[in-house]
């Protein structure tokens, strides 16, 4: 009979973990091909499982593939190519872990999701479909509702500077969507330039593009302009209002000079990634590349899993007026990829001015959480020994620790104790890129109380780390 701990399957359904563990013997040539599975009542009632369980289960692995149906004698493993073995290692019954539960997981944040405006999205919701009736169920545009980008060209001319008619504006779930749309919008042969230490993942989604990435270093200003020029990059990917993970506010004059580098060469594009240009604490936001871009060289890219939620997966970039067409011609032929239901509801939050005033809420709430968090660390034992940067904007800051033990040595320390971190220099694509000894907290959601236990166990570490470094000198 086949045993399974239906109780290990941490957030998963108790069929979707059934489901894997049977997928995961046939695959691994514990269960043979041919063989009869016990009947879906007698399975529940040996796992002490509903029948439904089973039967869901049995019918995934069926529509898979995994399994054929004689009938009334039952199920049968089918014939699928199976997993090499790993030499040396005896077969045995696996499952799916649970992920760790951590005290603290300082190398993620929350995005705002406990302040969703549920009631106000419910209310546009029914609105909608009262309103919009069957104009829901037709194809949507591939660049997005038309509603929708006209809310957001108006949302970027007041709030950002962005002059853009709703032509230019492309929707699409998730900027690694849009991503995708560049590279082949621009070209797999051209070189992409990415900041070093950035944001990795869309130096990733450009090489799974087909594209050739380039790296350009960062300093305290943003993109380093003579890096940028030995990198043979045509394209430039950068963040210049608040620079991930460094933080660094691109100056005027960089700016000025990133925008002449576009326009020396024929086929050089700037992509702005704008991912947290809605959460600066001090003073007014910084204008965009795009709002001084005379040439048409700059695609503006923005989203609002930040400023919402992750899961409603709407991003948005504005073309150059000189690629809108070719956009049409080239990449016209795709669907729209978010549902037109999400897309008139933002519409409305955004020409209501919902949007806004949840941002005015966001900014305040974060700065207040922002606040508490830093506090606790410079009060904490480790508070004599580091030094806050780049908390005016974003939902991140960096903490520069004085010590001698290296990132690697103090991360393996620390998630031996339960403490996850996340370095500057996780971000380096090239080694030396990023200075050691500097954590990136990400601040939303942490708790004030798990946090002071977090810092006494660093603290701790760290004391006996440099003790005995002290030792061998």
């Amino acid at each position: 009979m086949l045993t399974y701990d239906l109780d290990r399957r941490g957030k998963l359904a108790r069929y979707d973990y059934l489901y894997r563990c049977i997928r995961e013997d046939i695959l691994a040539g514990r269960l043979t091909a041919g063989e009869k599975l016990p009947s879906k009542r007698s399975l529940a009632s040996h796992l002490q499982t509903a029948v439904i369980t089973v039967q869901n289960a049995y019918a995934q692995l069926e529509a898979e593939g995994y399994l054929y149906t004689r009938e009334k004698r039952g199920y049968y493993v089918a014939d699928v190519e199976r997993h090499p073995a790993a030499p040396g290692r005896a077969p045995a019954r696996s499952a799916p872990q649970p992920q760790r539960s951590w005290l603290l997981d300082l190398s993620s944040g929350g995005s705002g999701t406990e302040d969703f405006p549920f009631s106000v999205w419910a209310k546009l919701m029914r609105r909608v479909l009262s309103e919009e009736g069957e104009a829901l169920l037709r194809a949507t545009p591939p660049n997005g509702a038309d509603a929708l980008r006209r809310a957001i060209a108006q949302h970027l001319y007041r709030f950002r500077g962005i002059s853009a008619a709703p032509e230019q504006i492309v929707v699409g779930a998730g900027t690694e969507y849009l991503y995708n749309l560049i590279v082949q919008l621009l070209g797999r042969e051209a070189v992409y330039g990415v900041e070093d230490p950035g944001y990795s993942k869309a130096a990733r989604i450009y090489a799974l593009g087909g594209a050739r990435t380039s790296p350009v270093l960062v300093d305290e200003g943003g993109v380093s302009l003579r890096s940028l020029e030995m990198s043979g990059a045509q394209i430039l990917h950068t963040s210049p209002n608040h620079q991930f993970p460094t933080g660094a506010v691109t100056p005027i004059g960089r700016r000025q000079s990133l925008l002449r580098w576009a326009e020396a060469r024929e086929g050089r594009y700037i992509i702005e990634d704008d991912y947290d240009s809605e959460f600066r604490f001090t003073l007014r936001p910084i204008p965009t590349l795009q709002s001084i871009d005379r040439a048409g060289r700059v695609i503006y890219v923005n989203t609002f899993s930040r400023t919402l939620a992750p899961s409603l997966r709407i991003s948005y970039m504005v073309l150059p007026k000189s690629l809108t067409e070719h956009y049409r011609a080239q990449l016209g032929f795709y669907s729209s990829t978010v549902p037109a239901m999400e897309q008139h509801t933002l519409a409305r939050f955004l020409d209501e001015g919902y949007f806004e005033a949840h941002i005015n809420r966001m900014r305040k709430s974060y700065r207040a959480q922002r606040d508490a968090v830093i506090d606790t660390i410079l009060q904490s034992p480790l508070g004599a020994r580091c030094r806050v940067s780049g908390e005016d904007a974003g939902l991140h800051f960096l903490l520069t620790i004085d010590t001698k033990c290296t990132d690697h040595v103090l991360r393996a320390d620390a998630e031996g104790r339960g403490v996850r971190l996340s370095f500057l220099s996780d971000f380096a694509l090239r080694p030396g890129s990023a200075p050691q000894h500097t954590l990136v907290i990400h601040y939303p959601g942490i708790d004030l109380g798990r946090l002071r236990s977090a810092l006494s166990i660093l603290e701790a570490l760290l004391y006996f780390r440099d003790w005995k470094y002290k030792g061998r000198k």
